[in-house]
Formats: structure tokens, C-alpha cells, sequence
């Protein structure tokens, strides 16, 4: 085949037996390595999802001769003009392919780094046009190209929480697909506008902007920084485990997702992000490390993000992520999903008896009705219960639970007596404060963002610069103080202290403590089902409720000047 093409090529560019030999050897090594790129890259597709060993020598491989592609267009660009026709579409294909492979690489390895090669290849497309050209050629399957090429750009975007770049190319996009549309007249147009909608719907996710001196938005990160976590002090005893893998579930109907990302996915996976590095400085090609250097421990836990996952898609990839989990490691589950509840009263009260939550909403069909009309016994399929769980507390789990029936984890039993942790959503919210869900859970939030959910529920959407940093700072006293209370605590179950040498779960450990804390105080969380809960039990009067902590909030709400939002002597109102 690749004969007969150079052949053609050859052909078209004048007389066959003109062309230097040098020359002809030049357009045969390009079409080779043409050929190879596309095969390695579509075999990518077959590998494995899960399990981290078996891609590695294939990626490698891949980006290896994708290197020598992209060297060996710009070393001989002259002659392949002339001899092959290049165009500069086709160049912006392998620029394009090689974001994608920096982007799944990032996606397999959860190293944020190559998340900045994937920006830089993509961002060079843009620059130099390559893309330009395909307007005037009348196939619309090259526009295609572009519009897909655009979509993955903005997904690299948004994860680099480059929001700027995100509005230019989403105003790029759009004259693209309205071109597109007018010109080829396709039935594709639905989908196209609803990738639009989508993303403009994911930029304005956040509930309270934080405003420059010149009313320009800041863009606030959330992942792990140098100073994010509150440091160990001298005298506090905690256990040594690492979070070393993390499965993060999203189906949460209606609220806003972009590409197979909810907005609750998205902000879980920043943080068990740390800020990402330049790539330059901290190792070599991907793939390509000599087998007798010992890896450098990973930045961050290894995570696979599952959107609407089957329930057994979900239990293959637990069972993967449980099987290569290293010694003394944690493995953490996130689950935001609707709650799915047991459908009449049960004499037992068992781990398959308070329901759990909907990983997938597909039914099973027979005969046009679904399942659960015909059988009230019938247990939802893609309902993960606590008991699911259960062979997976050999060793030790984290788990955060939001969802509406996020209590059905509370009647976890740890069988193996390995150090186990859930921490679960309120079951509802106060019906004063506007409802955001479609813009993510506001539990959520406070363990992503725990200032902008403060400012949320204390009424505020808006903020200067240097109030948000005055306020950033006074928060990093507050995470202090939770972490010597919980450390310092005498009743505390000793599984928070085993988590609470890992600098990601200290994390999310003290802002569910702030998060608690700030709910039990305000106003219009009155109800029990208010609360975040958690298994085993917080000791209360040592953590979410102490006055030291209350003390703290309520000057936290002065300097906001929000403090009529919260009761002022609530141990009284216990």
C-alpha cells in the first residue's frame, strides 16, 4: 500500500525517474514512519484501561517513533513540500496526535506534568495555524479534524485551569462549527452546539468570583500547593500509610459535565492533584526509563476517573486498583451519585440493606419494562452497597460518599480491622440556600474549595483579591488547629491517625472537619440530615463541635462581615 502511494505521490510531482535518488528515499522513510505512527497510535485502543504495567513499553514505543515523525518533517520539510505534498493540516495531525498521547499519558499516570506538553504541542497548533487551510478544501471530514482537535485542547485547558485560553477557544470554536455547519450542511450540528453549552456551562460551575482591582477574574487553583496541607508538628503521632490510587465515580444526573467529566469528578481530581512541575526538569520521555533506575516516587496517587461506570466495569477496575496496591498504601473511592434507596421495610439489617448509590443508570430492559416495575423485590443492578465494599477493607480504604443516601455507609462494619474511613455528604440541603446542584455538591466543594463554599453558604457570589488572600491565610490557621485537635484527641478511632500521615487525606480530613463545623453553625442548617456524617463517629465535642473551632468561624465570618449567618452560642442550642 505504502509503495503504491509514493509511487502516486512521486508521479504527481513530475517524472518518476527526475527525482533524485536521495529524494525518493526521503518520502519512503516519511511514509514508513506515517504508516508506523498511525498503527501504534490506533493500537492504543485495544490496551487495557486498567492495570498500570502492561501500557508502559507500548506507550513508549509509540512516542518513540511519533519523535522521529515530528524530527523528521521539520528536517526535511523542503522535500517532502515538493516530493510528497505535505500539507499543513497533516502536520497539525501529528502535532495533534502527540497532545493526545502526552494527554493519555497524563491520564494514566495522573502526573500533571503532561498535561503542560499536551498544552504545548496543542498551543502550537493554534500559533502556527496549521489548521488553516482546511476551510478552503471541501471535505468535511477534515473540519471534523479541527473542531475534534479544538474540543481536546479546551479539555487540557480546563484541567490546567487555564480559563482565559478556555474563552478564546471557545469563541474559536464556535465561528468553526457555525462555518462548519452552514457550509457542509451536516446532521452532526446538535452535538457540536451541545459541546459548546457544555463547556460554557462548566467555566460559570464556580458560585463566587474572585475579582483583580480591574474587575478581570482570578483563576484560582486547587490543587495541593507547597503550603496546602497543614504541616506535622513535633509530638504528633500518626500513622505512616501514602494514598497510592484512587478510583473518582461521577453520575449525578443534570449536573454539569464536559467531555466524560462531571464538575464533582473535576474538582475531586484536583485535589489529589499537587500543582504541576515543568516536565523538563523532572524526567525524561515517558516510557523510556532505564529498567535498572529506580522510578522516583510518584507526586500524586494514581487515579482512574469512572463516569458513569457499570457495576462491573466499576468492580474490575476496584479489583485492579486493589490488586497493585503497593505496602502500607490507602486506596481511596469517591462516589457522587444518586442515592438509591431500599424499597420497603427489611427484617434484616444487613450491608445490602439500606441501598447505596447509582453508579450507572442504564435498566435492564426485558420486554420493554424495566426490571424493578414487574419484581418490588428487585434489587438495583448498578447499585454499589456498603457491602460491595466489604472484600476491598483487607486493606486500607478511604472513602467519601455524596449523595443523597450517603447514610447507607454508615452501617459499615470493618471486618478486618485494617484502618477504614468514609466520609459522607449531608442527605440534603437547608431549601433557603439556592440550590447549585447542577453546578456540583456543595460537600464537594468544601473538600476542593473549602473558602469558596464558606462564601457560598454565607450568601456572598463576589470578592476582591485581597480580601480572598486575607482570607486564604486566616484558613491555613484554621486547618492548623483541626489537625491538633484531631491529633490531640483522646476518643478519636485511631483509623483517622493512621490516614493522617498522607498529606492529601490530612487535607481532605481537616476541611471536612471545617466543612462540618461551618454547617452545625449556620443558621438555616437546622436538620439533621444537614450534616456531613462519618464512619467511624468524630468524637464531636473534641472536633466539629469545639468552641475553640466555633471561635475560629465566627471570626472567619467577621472578616467577611457575614457573621449574622452563623448562631453565636450554639453549644447552648445542643
Amino acid at each position: 500500500r505504502t509503495e503504491f502511494a509514493i509511487k502516486e505521490i512521486m508521479s504527481s510531482g513530475g517524472a518518476e525517474d527526475d527525482i533524485p535518488q536521495a529524494e525518493r528515499k526521503t518520502v519512503t522513510d516519511f511514509c514508513y514512519l506515517l504508516d508506523k505512527s498511525k498503527q501504534l497510535f490506533n493500537g492504543l485502543r485495544d490496551l487495557p484501561q486498567y492495570g498500570q504495567k502492561q501500557w508502559q513499553s507500548y506507550f513508549g514505543r509509540t512516542f518513540d517513533v511519533y519523535t522521529k515523525l515530528w524530527k523528521f518533517q521539520q528536517q526535511h520539510r523542503q522535500v517532502l513540500d515538493n516530493r510528497y505534498g505535505l500539507k499543513r493540516w497533516q502536520i497539525g495531525e501529528i502535532a495533534s496526535k502527540i497532545g493526545q498521547l502526552y494527554y493519555h499519558y497524563y491520564l494514566r499516570t495522573s502526573e500533571t506534568s503532561y498535561l503542560n506538553e499536551a498544552f504545548s504541542f496543542y498551543s502550537a497548533i493554534r500559533q502556527r495555524s496549521y489548521y488553516s487551510q482546511v476551510n478552503k478544501e471541501d471535505r468535511p471530514e477534515l473540519v471534523v479534524k479541527k473542531l475534534r482537535y479544538y474540543a481536546r485542547f479546551i479539555v487540557v485547558c480546563l484541567l490546567l485551569n487555564k480559563m482565559d485560553v478556555v474563552k478564546d477557544l471557545v469563541k474559536e470554536l464556535s465561528d468553526e462549527i457555525e462555518d462548519y455547519t452552514h457550509r457542509f450542511n451536516t446532521e452532526d450540528q446538535v452535538e457540536w452546539n451541545l459541546v459548546l453549552q457544555e463547556v460554557a456551562a462548566f467555566i460559570e460551575a464556580d458560585p463566587v468570583m474572585v475579582l483583580n482591582d480591574d474587575n478581570t477574574i482570578v483563576i484560582t487553583s486547587n490543587r495541593l500547593s507547597e503550603t496546602g496541607a497543614p504541616l506535622l508538628e513535633q509530638g504528633m503521632i500518626v500513622g505512616q500509610l501514602a494514598l497510592a490510587d484512587a478510583l473518582i465515580i461521577g453520575n449525578c444526573n443534570n449536573q454539569v459535565k464536559f467531555s466524560e467529566l462531571t464538575i464533582d469528578m473535576f474538582r475531586m481530581l484536583q485535589a489529589l492533584e499537587r500543582e504541576p512541575m515543568n516536565l523538563a526538569s523532572q524526567m525524561n520521555k515517558p516510557g523510556m526509563q532505564e529498567s535498572t533506575e529506580k522510578p522516583a516516587r510518584r507526586e500524586n496517587p494514581h487515579k482512574y476517573l469512572l463516569y458513569k461506570p457499570t457495576f462491573s466495569q466499576l468492580y474490575t477496575f476496584l479489583a485492579a486498583s486493589f490488586k497493585e496496591l503497593p505496602a502500607n498504601s490507602v486506596l481511596l473511592i469517591y462516589l457522587s451519585a444518586t442515592g438509591v434507596f431500599p424499597s420497603g421495610r427489611s427484617d434484616s439489617e444487613g450491608p445490602y440493606d439500606f441501598g447505596g448509590v447509582l453508579t450507572n443508570s442504564n435498566r435492564d430492559i426485558i420486554n420493554g419494562d424495566a426490571l424493578h416495575k414487574r419484581n418490588q423485590a428487585y434489587k438495583e443492578m448498578h447499585c454499589l452497597h456498603p457491602g460491595d465494599l466489604y472484600p476491598f477493607t483487607r486493606k486500607p480504604l478511604f472513602i467519601i460518599v455524596d449523595s443523597s443516601n450517603s447514610v447507607a455507609y454508615k452501617n459499615f462494619t470493618n471486618l478486618f480491622g485494617q484502618p477504614l474511613v468514609c466520609l459522607l455528604s449531608p442527605t440534603a440541603y437547608p431549601k433557603a440556600l439556592q440550590d447549585q446542584s447542577q453546578r456540583g455538591s456543595l460537600f464537594t466543594l468544601f473538600l476542593n474549595n473549602p473558602l469558596m463554599a464558606f462564601l457560598f453558604v454565607s450568601g456572598l457570589s463576589s470578592m476582591r483579591r485581597g480580601l480572598w488572600e486575607k482570607c486564604q491565610d486566616y484558613l491555613r490557621k484554621i486547618n492548623r488547629d483541626i489537625a491538633q485537635l484531631l491529633t490531640h484527641s483522646r476518643s478519636i478511632d485511631q483509623s483517622f491517625l493512621q490516614f493522617f500521615g498522607d498529606e492529601f487525606l490530612r487535607l481532605l480530613l481537616t476541611r471536612f472537619v471545617f466543612c462540618s463545623a461551618t454547617m452545625r453553625m449556620h443558621k438555616i442548617f437546622r436538620e439533621t440530615r444537614n450534616y456531613p456524617e462519618s464512619y467511624p463517629q468524630l468524637p464531636r465535642d473534641e472536633t466539629v463541635e469545639n468552641p475553640h473551632l466555633q471561635k475560629h468561624i465566627l471570626e472567619l465570618a467577621s472578616i467577611l462581615d457575614v457573621r449574622n449567618v452563623f448562631l453565636e452560642n450554639t453549644l447552648d442550642d445542643y
